[in-house]
């Protein structure tokens, strides 16, 4: 316990806030209970957030949000008619985030689609694809795929202007 403490020190101490999404279920339980403790002390922590995906599927997320809201009209919490966006986003894992969903995906390796990675939170992301693996994306990669970004006009959903 003492080491978990130590580690979590630069978190409270750079107010920094943990979450976990996907399916942590096949980690060793001392790395589980560890996630557990972890997003427990950081819970109030208002800073930066720090989000790791584990096994985490964007299919799976959109399941078993609409088990949850399921279960919820079959309880008699809400009724049909109340789902929409708003309630469906309420319950996908990344809702354990407080930040909008990602303005801009840089997808390395030279993979032409989103592997199953935020399939709902990505609807309106700017996708920018580069060849470069992950280990050598570097500084002249990243400032190339914001310049692409700034070049784009933001249009949510909405038809041309």
């Amino acid at each position: 316990m003492l080491e978990k403490a130590a580690n979590l020190m630069v978190f409270s101490r750079d107010n920094i806030r943990f979450s976990c999404i996907g399916d942590p279920s096949k980690l060793p339980d001392p790395v589980k209970e560890l996630i557990t403790y972890a997003e427990e002390r950081t819970k109030h922590n208002s800073g930066l957030q720090l989000i790791v995906a584990v096994s985490y599927s964007g299919k799976y997320d959109i399941v078993q949000a609409c088990q949850s809201i399921a279960l919820k009209v079959k309880d008699g919490v809400i009724e049909p008619e109340d789902i929409n966006e708003f309630l469906i986003e309420q319950e996908l894992q990344t809702n354990c985030a407080e930040i909008p969903n990602p303005d801009l995906l840089i997808r390395t390796s030279g993979e032409l689609r989103v592997s199953n990675f935020l399939l709902w939170q990505l609807a309106y992301t700017e996708l920018y694809f580069t060849r470069s693996h992950w280990p050598d994306f570097g500084e002249t990669e990243f400032l190339m795929a914001l310049r692409s970004f700034q070049q784009r006009q933001r249009r949510y959903g909405e038809g041309d202007s």
